[in-house]
């Protein structure tokens, strides 16, 4: 396993914050709908990205990826001759689950989902409830679900607070059906930002969905993808380890990054304020986030937000006084257990935190110690362990760090290099 040392060192530079992976999975697989040419612009390879590609090209789209370019061209089938068991494997990336397997009961005819990681293990009792509703049959294995049976239009039941991943692969697969339907939501909606973002790849591919407060989605049956060229907009997720960088003493700038994003990791930028940083807007459009004298500990909902709570947890490692992160539940059920994951990490780096079943309590400091980390096959984990490092007395060792975020950000170790050379010749 790969191990990498990074001794205390702040960052220094500009940085072209990558493309959104939550962005790139949905329009890939409205542009694959669409049956005609399509060239999507600013998409980077990562193992999950590369998911959702095989898993279209098993269903009929070709596609080039211009990695020097970050240019991919889908070239989709105009109709679907399925085999007849379809297989589908979508490594670790539970967008690509999640977002197909309504999309597969489409086309009728048995299919298999493979995973590796924990991706099996990620709660999808939400679709299992829907199915048992519908007569659609499914089965599951240790790295593998199989499901057979038709999806036919209705009224879909599903709880708000588990994952809007059962949203959005409903969204895509409803309009293609025959009759009208709708998605009712027994439980109040967590992560409004990533439905914001399925329902405005839809707009964009020529999918009407009728959103009503979040309780009630109405969509059409019938309807078709529109084929057309798409930029996909970089990424809050990935900028918010810069942008946390900034605020514990860095000097980076985030570059490409759209003031009117309707992601929900955006709000990054509120909270890093909240804790009493600043953030700052450059003349040629970049972002960069200050520390000041008064940082200081905060309250963190994460309800909306569960991608930021790792790096946030750093933040807080360095604002005075304790803070507090609440309403994560949901974390357990990702990569890793990320609550686990980063509560242990951040101990190992002699920080005082204390985990609770869905919250943690941090209290700040200045520094932390060099030691020996994991990153638990998680690529959030590891690039949070790197921020917290450029605040370290000594050296921070992370296993499986750069195996870990291929997942997201494949070069995300060799772009912290560059700026941490910048920072020693400052």
């Amino acid at each position: 396993m790969d191990y990498i040392s990074i001794g205390s060192q702040m960052l220094k530079g500009e940085v072209a914050v990558p493309p959104s992976k939550s962005v790139a999975h949905r329009a890939i697989i409205a542009a694959a709908l669409s049956g005609g040419k399509c060239v999507l612009h600013h998409v980077a390879e990562s193992k999950d990205i590369g998911a959702t590609l095989s898993c279209m090209g098993a269903l009929g789209t070709k596609h080039h990826l211009n990695i020097s370019k970050m240019e991919l061209v889908l070239e989709p089938k105009k109709t679907y001759h399925m085999p007849q068991e379809l297989v589908l494997d979508c490594c670790e990336s539970g967008s690509t689950l999640r977002f197909l397997m309504p999309l597969a009961l489409v086309f009728g005819q048995n299919v298999r989902f493979l995973g590796q990681g924990r991706l099996m293990q990620r709660p999808q009792k939400p679709y299992f409830d829907l199915f048992d509703e519908k007569g659609i049959r499914y089965k599951t294995g240790t790295n593998e679900i199989q499901l057979s049976g038709k999806l036919e239009a209705g009224t879909f039941r599903l709880p708000g607070d588990v994952s809007s991943q059962f949203i959005t692969g409903l969204l895509f697969a409803l309009p293609l059906l025959e009759g009208d339907s709708e998605i009712v939501l027994t439980s109040e909606l967590e992560s409004k930002g990533y439905v914001d973002l399925t329902l405005d790849v839809l707009k964009d591919f020529g999918i009407t969905v009728f959103c009503d407060e979040y309780k009630r989605f109405v969509v059409k049956g019938g309807q078709t993808y529109k084929p057309k060229d798409y930029t996909v907009e970089s990424d809050y997720s990935q900028a918010a380890f810069f942008l946390v960088a900034g605020a514990i003493g860095c000097d980076v700038t985030c570059l490409n990054l759209r003031k009117e994003s309707l992601q929900g990791d955006k709000k990054i930028l509120e909270l890093i304020t909240a804790a009493g940083g600043e953030i700052e807007y450059t003349e040629g459009g970049g972002i960069r986030a200050r520390r000041t004298d008064v940082m200081h500990g905060i309250c963190i909902d994460a309800r909306d937000i569960p991608d930021l709570v790792p790096i946030l947890a750093v933040l807080c490692t360095f604002c005075r006084g304790e803070s507090r992160i609440i309403n994560a539940g949901r974390l357990r059920f990702k990569e890793s257990d990320r609550l686990a994951a980063i509560s242990s990490e951040l101990r190992q780096l002699g920080v005082e935190v204390i985990e609770g079943g869905d919250y943690l309590r941090i209290i700040g400091r200045d520094l932390v110690t060099g030691n020996t980390t994991s990153a638990w096959n998680d690529h959030r984990i590891a690039m949070a362990i790197a921020i917290a490092a450029t605040r370290c007395e000594g050296k921070v060792g992370i296993v499986g760090a750069k195996e870990a975020v291929k997942k997201s950000y494949p070069d995300f170790f060799e772009v912290y290099a560059a700026l941490a050379e910048n920072g020693q010749r400052s």
